[in-house]
Parts: structure tokens; sequence; C-alpha cells
């Protein structure tokens, strides 16, 4: 648990596990239901295969700016000075408004927005922003698991809602409270400062809190974005499908691999591996084509 700001209460939670002589991790940020360890399945696998990766738990913080602020006071604690970022719905939002946040000094080297969205408007809520700071805790639950999946899943992602209720459970007033006026308050994101930043979305085809429409407005925010596509997944295709979506986040960071930007050990890296993983993206991009 790490403090970066003036005031104390302000707790970043974290898990960082891998080799620490990567300078340019992968970094986790969790959705509004979300704490660090919703990604252990990416923990997992990825540090086996020598990537470093971090987890993080935001604290409670009400405007993007203060986020986005209190985000790059903790990476200058972990003297870290680039970072790729892996952000889910809310977390992927908070990921694109710190890129464009730094933008005059980059501190971010790649995105991976997973269900993500770029305007808050999309949820209709941009009115009832400013009131949720008085709600009580179990009215704010209520509201987000209003976009859990509702209907029959199958068992892993079953698994998956049950391990994040259980999650969302553990979150106080504040938290919650928080995170939805950072999901909800009139926002979005600049696409023309962060063009330059390699982006993957990775979004799913079944039911999730996502419309059509806000899926559609990424992919044209960022027309030169590789796509990754999951057929099923839900709202948390990490847990219910993360042998997928780790092979996704793999593909997204080869091409970093043997630069200063790689977030693997290089001695984890041989070049039957490069070779493979360059097939595998050749064969996917063309699929996309057809």
């Amino acid at each position: 648990q790490i403090i970066v700001d003036d005031d104390d209460s302000k707790v970043w939670s974290l898990y960082d596990a891998g080799p620490r002589s990567i300078r340019c991790p992968l970094i986790f940020l969790p959705p509004v239901s979300g704490t660090a360890d919703v990604f252990f399945q990416q923990i997992l696998a990825l540090t086996g295969w020598g990537y470093r990766v971090i987890a993080l738990q935001y604290p409670v913080y009400w405007d993007h700016l203060e986020f986005c602020d209190g985000f790059r006071k903790l990476l200058d604690h972990l003297q870290l000075d680039k970072v790729h970022l892996f952000g889910a719905s809310l977390g992927g939002f908070l990921a694109q408004k710190f890129a464009e946040y730094t933008h005059k000094s980059p501190r971010v080297q790649s995105l991976i927005l997973c269900n993500a969205f770029s305007d808050t408007s999309i949820f209709n809520q941009t009115w009832t922003a400013n009131s949720f700071w008085l709600m009580p805790a179990f009215m704010l639950k209520k509201i987000v698991l209003g976009n859990f999946a509702s209907g029959p899943v199958d068992p892993e992602m079953a698994d998956g809602i049950d391990f994040m209720v259980d999650r969302l459970e553990s979150l106080g007033q504040s938290e919650l409270a928080s995170r939805l006026t950072l999901n909800c308050q009139n926002s979005y994101v600049e696409p023309h400062k962060i063009r330059d930043i390699p982006v993957t979305i990775m979004d799913v085809f079944d039911q999730s809190a996502l419309s059509t429409e806000a899926k559609e407005e990424m992919y044209k925010l960022y027309p030169n974005a590789r796509r990754a596509h999951l057929k099923t997944g839900g709202n948390f295709p990490y847990l219910c499908r993360s042998a997928e979506v780790n092979l996704y986040i793999q593909i997204h960071l080869l091409q970093f691999h043997g630069t200063r930007y790689a977030a693997i050990d290089p001695s984890m890296v041989s070049a039957e591996e490069l070779e493979v993983q360059k097939i595998s993206l050749h064969t996917s991009s063309e699929q996309e084509e057809q």
C-alpha cells in the first residue's frame, strides 16, 4: 500500500509481480466494481512468462484530473518513466485520460482497452454523477449490479460474476461513490492527444455493459488500433476467458520486445518464440482483413 498524495487517506493498493529490473511494466486498472486482485489470472500467467505486471486499486478520487495527478505521483514513486496500461471499463477510460493528461511528456507507452469507452455520456448518468456521494452503499451497489449479466451464463462466467460481486461487497461507500462519479462525470477523451500511442481494443461479442454505439465510437477514435475480439466473455473476460485475454496481451506487448519498453525479461524471450508470435500476429491481421 502506497500513499503519494498529501492526503493520508488516499492509499493506492497494488500487486507488483515479476522481474523488478523491467522499467516499463504492464499496469492493470480495474473497473468500477473491481479491486487489484481481479487480475490475478493475468498476474499468475504473465509473470510466469517473465513479464513484470502491476495491478492497482485506486484510492478515492472525485475527478479525472485529481486521479491523473495521483497516478503520475504513484509512477514517480515507483520510479517508472513509461508504462503500458491495461484498463477494464472505467479503468480503460482512466487509462486514456492519463495518456491524454501526460501527452506533453508522455508516460504511457501503449494501451490495451478492454470493454472500455471514450465518453462518459453513454451511461446517461451525467446529471446524477454529482449526487453519488450522498447515496448509501447498498444503493450504489445496486446501480453497479444492474450492469452485470443476467440470464444463463456458462460456469466460468458465473464464477467470474460471483468473484466480482464478492469484490464489490468489499468496497466502501466512498470508494464506490467516487468510482461511479468518475465513471459518469461529464467527460470524454481527446484522441488527437494520444493518437501516436499503440492501442489494442479488446471487446466481447456477447452481452456486456457497453452498447454497440460505444464500441463503434472506440473504433472510430482509434482507426489504427489492433482489435482483439472475444466471442464471449461478458463484462469480465480477464476472469472467465483469461487464456484468450492473456494471449492478446502477449501479442500486444510483442511489438516492444527487444526495445527498452519491453515489459518482459529479455532472457525469457527465445528467437523461436518471437518467430511464432510474429506468425500468429500475421495470421490474425489477415483474418481481420477478410
